[in-house]
């Protein structure tokens, strides 16, 4: 007897579930690479114009991290309410990571987290890039899903 693929052929639903993951990310589980060892930080993050990006600061570890090797991924998706955390949906980005131009970003950054305005400016904050080339949805049990970066835009 054939063995079931666990990973669902990508569909509808499965986009619009990940692009509504997306929408609500405020934060998440970023994970770096430091001395050869995995290294995960949870980090405010929004996902913008078809691309995730996260404030942090330069000296934090993982952003060290970051700059030593930009692949990273992240996880993102909360459990909301009761029952079992393993039965809400979450995503993992696979992704490398680019500084770019905090300042173009801090009318939408501090839209999605208002509280940030207090060090957006700090000179060690500096927004970064995560630009994903392949997402892994897990819906709930038995619904898991591979997806491209072109699945993660609107309208896909």
């Amino acid at each position: 007897m054939a063995k079931r693929d666990p990973i669902n052929p990508t569909d509808d639903d499965a986009r619009r579930l990940a692009q509504d993951l997306l929408a609500q990310t405020r934060y998440g589980a970023l994970a770096v690479t430091h001395q050869g060892a995995p290294y995960v930080a949870r980090v405010a993050m929004i996902w913008h114009e078809g691309v995730m990006l996260s404030l942090i600061s330069t000296l934090s570890l993982h952003t060290q991290a970051i700059h030593a090797d930009p692949a990273c991924a992240a996880l993102i998706g909360e459990p909301e309410g009761k029952g079992d955390p393993l039965t809400h949906p979450r995503m993992t980005l696979i992704c490398k990571a680019e500084m770019t131009d905090k300042a173009t970003l801090k009318t939408a950054w501090l839209t999605a987290i208002p509280k940030a305005k207090l060090y957006y400016d700090f000179a060690d904050f500096q927004m970064y890039r995560l630009k994903t080339t392949e997402a892994h949805l897990n819906g709930g049990f038995g619904k898991a899903y591979h997806l491209s970066p072109d699945d993660l835009r609107a309208g896909a």
